[in-house]
């Protein structure tokens, strides 16, 4: 794809995010129709949300990690995404849902990355992973897209879409890994205090250090790393759950603690 089309993709997107308008599709000529091309989109997106006042970007979004996910969007394969410093927030807070179309929550292990894993040296293991993480956070992810049916469009479009991320909204970080049981740790989802549904880390690729390691060890095949400080979300432990204005939405992760916000105006 020729250069002015991704960036008339990424330009679309971008609009579309800031303006709160939504499309059916891409114009064919600038829609993705490859892997590469749809991270190609989605990086010229990011230059452009950066573009924005004071916005970093501070992390990655792991999507489709879980079975059901990949069965709620008809795709078969993970994908990731970039979260900003502008579209993360604190558990406790209030989410203005004018910025929004028709949000999902998905309740997330996240992790805090102590050390820069060396590129020319993967593929890595989850154990050699697992001693490079600073800490756990239990975490909701938000995620909206910029098309009327997402479902349908394909995992090249939801790509380009950076993945389709809206929101992050994160706990109280665990430094002592030994703490959880990555293998097998419940997760209960609850909106306006009623119970919606429960989750399980094994749901996240077996486990949420596999879904790490699968990001490393693809950002890897195309010479990028996970810096020092950075953030990932693993993907979700539950279905993906839609919600509405005026719901109070509560993640529970046990000993790991809860996360929590106000969807509201």
């Amino acid at each position: 794809m020729e250069k002015s089309k991704i960036n008339e993709a990424a330009d679309i997107l971008y609009n579309c995010r800031i303006n709160i308008k939504r499309i059916k599709k891409l114009p064919n000529d600038c829609a993705p129709k490859s892997i590469q091309e749809a991270y190609a989109i989605q990086d010229k997106l990011a230059q452009k949300y950066l573009s924005e006042k004071k916005n970093l970007i501070i992390g990655k979004k792991i999507g489709c990690t879980n079975e059901a996910a990949k069965i709620q969007l008809n795709i078969k394969e993970s994908f990731f995404g970039n979260m900003f410093s502008n579209n993360i927030s604190k558990s406790n807070t209030i989410i203005e849902t004018s910025k929004y179309f028709s949000p999902f929550v998905e309740p997330e292990f996240s992790f805090l990355m102590k050390d820069e894993l060396d590129v020319s040296r993967a593929p890595y293991s989850p154990s050699t992973v697992y001693e490079s993480i600073l800490a756990v956070l239990p975490s909701i992810e938000l995620v909206d897209s910029r098309y009327e049916d997402w479902t349908s469009v394909g995992v090249n479009n939801l790509i380009a879409d950076n993945a389709v991320h809206a929101h992050w909204i994160y706990g109280d970080e665990e430094r002592e890994l030994n703490f959880i049981n990555f293998n097998d740790h419940s997760v209960d989802l609850f909106i306006n205090e009623q119970f919606i549904e429960n989750g399980n880390a094994s749901n996240v690729m077996g486990n949420p250090i596999n879904s790490l390691t699968w990001l490393i060890n693809n950002l890897a095949l195309v010479g990028k790393t996970l810096p020092k400080n950075c953030y990932v979300t693993t993907g979700t432990c539950t279905k993906a759950i839609p919600i509405f204005k005026g719901d109070k939405v509560t993640a529970d992760f046990g000993k790991l603690g809860t996360v929590s916000f106000d969807f509201k105006e």
